[in-house]
């Protein structure tokens, strides 16, 4: 299969299954509101941008899962995981895995105290967002007041009822600013993420607008935006209320655009990295590959293999002749050490003097 054909059978893979998903969502949004009985017809504009994401969001997902590394790795992440005499292992390890790297972002914490916490405020609040606003969004849940009580408000999931609470209650407070506690943790949490951007010279170095700033002033203007709203209807008496809302709306909408082309990215990436770790640990309890130059282990003999294979996938060729059949059985060690004497023995042919070798003084004619 020549490259061309490839790369067309990838997009048609890709474009399909996110058919598929912004589709399904479509259906669930479809059902979950009660045939649009239970849908804020004010909030259409969130629900496009949402199943634009949707197909966005899944066509790279599908697009990234196609290349030979990353297919390699996701297949052998499965077969690890469900093999049997590492289940119960395996599951211990991803219950601790999602507790350490996941909800408390360990493994930022260990190379800076600020960069933890800037995670750890954007992360929390982003999900807090997410888990109220979407299933808003898509009329899943809505509040009635309850029947004979105007001072009860009713709980509906899916359309159907579920728990009360007054409305001037603590409950009611909380859950009705849900929104505004997840702002407090966003914008600290954008605020630590600018501060080291703007002091850190390693940081700024690499970073890039596109990649690390808009992202931090999408949230901000998300999050401020959304404050400025409460801020209307609760001290203003509503004044402006229909400029922020739409300004709102926008800020909202673009985000969502942008998450399938941005650094948000990572966010769908990073939990498909869990397998990486459990080919790791299962790869090396296994075994491990002995170098076939100083015979000492280096690498799982698994990871070899399939490097090997990965390689002739990408068109790269690394075989060797002689006792040694392929270059990535030698450890890299070794390879530094090939590369110094195939140098050495280049120098030497050519007549250059040894390096690192004093060379004997030449007597004087005139003495």
């Amino acid at each position: 299969m020549n490259d061309d054909v490839k790369v067309r059978r990838e997009v048609k893979i890709a474009a399909l299954w996110g058919l598929l998903i912004s589709g399904s969502l479509a259906v669930l949004i479809l059902v979950g509101s009660r045939n649009l009985a239970n849908f804020d017809a004010v909030l259409v504009g969130y629900t496009f941008a949402t199943l634009f994401s949707a197909y966005g969001v899944t066509y790279r997902y599908s697009m990234w899962l196609q290349r030979p590394p990353t297919a390699m790795y996701w297949r052998r992440g499965w077969q690890v995981f469900f093999r049997q005499k590492h289940l119960a292992h395996n599951i211990g390890v991803w219950f601790k895995k999602v507790g350490s790297d996941f909800l408390s972002n360990r493994f930022i914490r260990h190379r800076d105290k600020a960069r933890w916490m800037a995670h750890l405020l954007i992360m929390w609040g982003c999900i807090l967002a997410a888990a109220v606003t979407f299933p808003l969004v898509f009329g899943w849940i809505h509040f009635e007041t309850v029947e004979a009580n105007m001072e009860w408000y009713r709980v509906f999931i899916f359309g159907f009822p579920t728990f009360s609470f007054p409305v001037h209650s603590i409950l009611a407070f909380v859950i009705f600013h849900a929104l505004v506690w997840a702002s407090f943790l966003v914008i600290p949490g954008v605020m630590l993420a600018m501060r080291r951007r703007m002091r850190e010279h390693g940081a700024a170095s690499v970073q890039s607008f596109a990649s690390d700033i808009l992202p931090l002033l999408l949230l901000f203007a998300v999050s401020v935006t959304g404050l400025m709203l409460t801020a209307c209807y609760t001290w203003m008496k509503g004044h402006g209320f229909e400029f922020l809302a739409v300004l709102h709306a926008i800020t909202v909408i673009f985000t969502l655009i942008y998450l399938p082309f941005g650094k948000f990215f990572h966010i769908f990436q990073r939990p498909a990295q869990l397998g990486v770790a459990f080919y790791q640990e299962v790869g090396a309890r296994e075994g491990q590959a002995a170098c076939a130059r100083c015979e000492q282990p280096f690498a799982p003999i698994m990871q070899i293999d399939d490097l090997i294979t990965v390689e002739k996938e990408l068109g790269y060729n690394y075989q060797m002749q002689g006792q040694i059949d392929h270059y990535q059985r030698i450890c890299p060690g070794c390879r530094r050490r090939m590369v110094a004497l195939a140098q050495g023995s280049q120098w030497w042919s050519q007549g250059t003097p040894q390096p690192n070798v004093v060379q004997p003084l030449k007597p004087r004619e005139d003495l």
